[in-house]
């Protein structure tokens, strides 16, 4: 005669409901160790698809999409005032590979602003950066750094079109002194001008033109 033992799982049900879940895309909750949360769906374990993440040291919160855990696609991340708690936007645009990748716009601290192109988390590519001060730089970036073409506006409306390289004006370019109605086109290298011409520009309608006109040659 033998007897047959039925076998009784200690597995709590929502450890079953929990699996299923994640592998089946459903949007569902899930609390980490140290607290972070994550709400949305979910392929073979991992965060895929749509889903919110609030991290609880810091309490950011990212919610758009994921890739295989990752964030990857469009979203946008926001984080917390130290005084108000209220959340301020810092990043809204494109993904790839859990970093900032395509178009986006970044909010800085003192109300600097940057809307462009990004490449591995760095600016990258055509951007526009709004300056605390007052300044507007357009034009290229390289490695999270104004590089090649650009053009920087300063706050009295002068500014420079011309080349740059590690953030600094480099290579052929023009300033435009529209304050004083002058011109000087040259060659810059690390921010200063080497060499080049200073002709006037402007003269009658600058607010503040110098005593007295440059010569022609």
């Amino acid at each position: 005669m033998y007897c047959i033992k039925h076998r009784r799982t200690t597995e709590p049900l929502w450890h079953k409901w929990d699996e299923k879940a994640q592998k089946c895309g459903l949007r569902h909750t899930v609390y980490a160790v140290n607290g972070d949360q994550y709400t949305g769906e979910w392929l073979d374990n991992l965060k895929h698809g749509k889903g919110t993440q609030v991290w609880k040291r810091t309490g950011a919160i990212y919610s758009g999409d994921w890739k295989f855990g990752k964030r990857d696609g469009y979203g946008s991340y926001s984080i917390p005032d130290p005084v108000t708690k209220e959340y301020k936007k810092v990043y809204t645009g494109w993904w790839k590979n859990d970093r900032k990748c395509g178009y986006g716009e970044t909010f800085y601290p003192g109300g600097e602003r940057y809307e462009g192109e990004w490449s591995g988390g760095l600016r990258s590519g055509w951007g526009r950066m709004y300056y605390q001060d007052g300044s507007i730089y357009e034009g290229q970036w390289l490695e999270d750094r104004p590089g090649g073409q650009g053009m920087l506006r300063l706050p009295n409306e002068n500014r420079y079109e011309g080349g740059w390289k590690d953030g600094m004006k480099h290579g052929p370019g023009k300033f435009f002194y529209l304050d004083k109605g002058q011109l000087f086109e040259g060659i810059w290298a690390a921010d200063i001008p080497k060499c080049g011409m200073l002709i006037d520009f402007g003269r009658d309608e600058a607010p503040a033109p110098t005593q007295y006109p440059i010569p022609k040659v």
